[in-house]
This record gives structure tokens, sequence and C-alpha cells, in this order.
């Protein structure tokens, strides 16, 4: 359930940061009920990618880059999660899933926006349905 959960509020983000932040875009349709069934399979594909970037390159990027963060006052951390986007878009690209990052910019963009709306997601849950 805690998988469910946590792929649900990554796909949301997910979603949220292609509808804002111009650059970041799943391909095919752009409105209507065909839309939603030829995006979901790539934005559930989308959030697993992320994942796994997320919790096997960040980490390692994120000791590399300890100065940095340090000295930025946890700034730095931003630019990690742009750049782990770009490697999802990267990713994504490569075994053509249809979602594409265009550049740094809306790769920043669009790690605020997934922090975001992720913090929001999850308060609307509750940490204690999340554990379970």
């Amino acid at each position: 359930m805690r998988f469910l959960t946590w792929l649900l509020t990554t796909a949301i983000a997910l979603a949220t940061a292609a509808w804002l932040i111009d650059g970041i875009r799943f391909s095919g349709p752009s409105s209507g009920s065909a839309e939603l069934q030829e995006k979901l399979l790539p934005l559930i594909l989308v959030s697993l990618i992320l994942g796994v970037v997320t919790s096997f390159v960040k980490p390692v990027l994120t000791i590399l880059s300890f100065p940095f963060v340090i000295l930025t006052l946890g700034l730095f951390l931003l630019v990690i999660n742009a750049s782990m986007l770009l490697l999802t878009g990267w990713l994504a690209d490569k075994l053509d899933i249809g979602f594409d990052v265009t550049g740094f910019w809306p790769a920043l963009g669009g790690a605020v926006v997934i922090t975001i709306t992720t913090w929001i997601v999850d308060s609307v849950i509750g940490p204690d349905e999340r554990r379970r």
C-alpha cells in the first residue's frame, strides 16, 4: 500500500509539473479522454524512473556535493533535484516513453513544482496513512 501511495503522489506531482511548466511534457493528445488513456501509462513509468533515479543517484550526488549544499544553505539541493528530473527525461527518451524535459530551467521549475505538490499531497494523505 505504501508503494502505491508513493507512486500516486509522484504521478500527481509529475502531472502537475507537466501541466504548469513549459518545457516539461508528455507526448500525445492534449485534451479529453484520449489524453488520459494515452498518458496514464507513461506517467506511471516516468514516476517509477524518477523514483529509482532519486533513490540511487541522488544520495550519491548529495554526498559528493555536500560542501556546495552547506555553502548555499541547501539551495544546491534544488540543482540536484533538477538534475534528477533531467536524468529522468533522458532515460524516458532512451526508453521511448514520451516524456521530455527541454532544459535546465524547466527542470528547475519542475523540481520546485514536484516538491511543493508532493508536500501538499502528503499533507492531504497524512503521514500515518503513508507509513502503513
